[in-house]
């Protein structure tokens, strides 16, 4: 085969290649993760055999280069902050960012949506956005029920702020390392900390004006047959707790006959050396020893848990207090899971207490508290009397709470498992992260550097477990962005890249630098809600920079408008993974994407087109 020839078979392979690619990620015919596995294996087989040799006979695309995503810097950054935005909302420093929220607000839930859609812009543009839209979704639930509106009129807005947020910094986006990575490659300087930051929050800007004011207006009104979801369980479980010394309970006193410093938990008897006092209490200050009788959700347990496993553990309550806290350390360093087991019918355990069946000792898991259908005695949990068709709350480590299984006596209800957080590393986690931003905004060290010690100190100081940090990488997005930066090799390699700028530049018939830039944002913003934003953002950068060059122009504005027209995945539920984290709760249908998210993709492109050729001077 001619050179000539086999150069232009090698680019329309590759062009191929990229068509199916595109129809198999926009169909998902297959998982991402196999149709990306299937590109770099053809990729491999392609210029196996028919090499693109350079100067010294070398292959410019070898297994060596075409495999190289897999250590890529931008890659393996991108999996360290996935790895430290667990650890933060493992330790609950997000849920801390919500209270925030709740606190600033002070009790009207129209402001706290404002002030949380702010909070999650500005979170965003420091972290995944996945761990924080998480976190926010029940509340902008809770939020929106107090209004008397339903959450469809406000999930969206959630994502969008979100992903608004990571147009922001460089970490605030995997397709933002992804370009400034590529870039690199390119031969061009890659994206400091803070370098599109000014032009960043001018379209985010400009797009949270939509998001925050208009966007709730025009979202459907949409509600189950069921009513909204809160978000959280409203299951109601009784629980017993023991006042210990220095505790924030230690001390606390009844106000109006209740405790309103116990806030969502409602106490249904003191137990005072054997005395039991009921509501209302009067002028009671709870003091070390108490007995309480409460009755809570199981987020509300589980957050008592973390500040002190010894409120609803028996065995660390009547420890010393050395002994407690050493106990209490050994506690928050292991994976602590919370799940509901329900009675039998005809289980032993029927018409015995918690102490008769001695739970702790056969199953080394705690039981903490207990939900039935009918009304319960106001009494000792430990000394209920257990009924068929219980729920049973058990708190204990991963494995001991795999081994429930195999108990005859209760059914493990598998959906029900949650991880509990750590508050007890809380602070550690905001520190490592706070180092983290701080190293790498102030370029004391390198971006990827910065994130993969910070995610190395998250897992050895503690605040995460090893095998908590390894679930936390998503081989989906490893495959992924491997898969995207093969092909970008590939098609500057083999001169797609530059033919397809120079096709674009002769389309646009000579048109100025500013409209090429326009026209090239918004080609870019349209494929993105087509394919996945990072395969777009890796694809695009080597055209970007071909352009520019070709143009005489600076390269970093057509790089920035990769980033932001990549990140602009607002017209389809799978264009970001955000919009699918809220697309159930908001109960949207995918053409509500397309009617609510293109009219933002128009607002940042308009505000780009306006502000970008002023800033970069074009």
């Amino acid at each position: 085969m001619h050179f000539g020839d086999l150069a232009m078979f090698q680019m329309g392979a590759v062009y191929v290649l990229i068509l199916i690619t595109l129809v198999l990620y926009a169909t998902e015919a297959m998982p991402l993760e196999l149709t990306s596995f299937w590109v770099i294996c053809s990729l491999l087989v392609l210029f196996h055999l028919f090499p693109v040799p350079d100067a010294y006979g070398n292959n410019q695309l070898s297994a060596k280069v075409l495999l190289s995503g897999f250590a890529n810097p931008a890659l393996l950054t991108v999996l360290a902050l996935l790895v430290l935005g667990e650890g933060l909302a493992r330790t609950g420093v997000l849920d801390s960012v919500a209270v925030f929220v709740h606190t600033v607000a002070k009790g009207r839930p129209g402001l706290a949506i404002a002030i949380a859609l702010l909070v999650v812009v500005v979170v965003s543009a420091f972290l995944n956005n996945i761990p924080v839209v998480v976190i926010f979704v029940p509340i902008m639930q809770a939020l929106a029920s107090k209004i008397g509106k339903p959450s469809s009129r406000y999930m969206m807005s959630l994502s969008f702020a979100a992903i608004l947020g990571g147009m922001t910094t460089l970490i605030g986006s995997s397709t933002n390392l992804l370009v400034s990575s590529a870039l690199i490659k390119l031969g061009e300087p890659g994206f400091e900390f803070f370098s599109f930051t000014i032009p960043g929050l001018v379209v985010a800007g400009v797009g949270l004006i939509y998001v925050m004011f208009v966007q709730p207006l025009i979202l459907p009104d949409r509600v189950t047959y069921d009513g909204e979801a809160s978000g959280t369980s409203a299951k109601q479980f009784q629980a017993q707790v023991k006042v210990i010394a220095g505790s924030k309970l230690d001390g606390m006193a009844s106000v109006s006959g209740f405790f309103p410093d116990l806030k969502g938990i409602t106490v249904l008897m003191v137990i005072r050396n054997d005395e039991q006092f009921f509501p209302p209490y009067d002028d009671i200050v709870l003091n070390e020893s108490d007995i309480l009788v409460v009755a809570a959700t199981r987020e509300l347990l589980a957050e008592l848990l973390g500040e002190d496993p010894a409120l609803l553990r028996p065995d660390l309550a009547n420890a010393k207090e050395y002994e407690r806290k050493q106990i209490a350390q050994a506690w928050h360093k292991g994976e602590q899971t919370m799940a509901e087991a329900m009675v039998k019918p005809h289980s032993h355990y029927v018409g015995k207490t918690i102490k008769q069946i001695d739970f702790k000792r056969a199953s080394n898991t705690m039981i903490i508290g207990i939900e039935r259908r009918s009304s319960m005695k106001r009494t000792r949990v430990t000394e209920t009397p257990l009924e068929a068709g219980d729920i049973l709350l058990i708190q204990g480590e991963e494995q001991r709470m795999d081994d429930l299984r195999n108990n005859k006596d209760i059914l493990l209800m598998e959906w029900s498992s949650s991880n509990l957080p750590k508050p007890y590393h809380a602070k550690r986690a905001a520190l490592i992260f706070a180092g983290v931003v701080g190293c790498a905004g102030s370029g004391i060290l390198p971006t990827e550097i910065a994130a993969l010690a910070g995610a190395a100190v998250m897992v050895l100081g503690g605040a995460l477990s090893l095998e908590r940090a390894f679930k936390a990488i998503d081989p989906q997005i490893i495959m992924l962005i491997a898969a995207a930066l093969s092909l970008g090799v590939a098609m500057e390699v083999t001169g797609g890249a530059a033919f397809l700028s120079h096709s674009m530049i002769v389309a646009l018939g000579g048109a100025s630098g500013p409209i090429i830039l326009s026209a090239f944002f918004l080609l870019v913003a349209i494929l993105a809600n087509v394919m996945s934003t990072k395969a777009t953002a890796v694809l695009f950068t080597p055209i970007a920079v071909a352009v520019a060059r070709e143009l005489n122009l600076p390269v970093e504005p057509f790089a920035v408008a990769v980033v932001f027209a990549a990140n602009c995945s607002f017209a389809s539920p799978v264009g970001y993974q955000t919009n699918l984290l809220v697309m159930a709760p908001g109960h949207y249908r995918f053409v509500d994407y397309i009617k609510y998210g293109t009219p933002l993709i128009l607002i940042c492109w308009l505000a780009f087109s306006l502000f970008a050729p002023w800033w970069y001077g074009l």
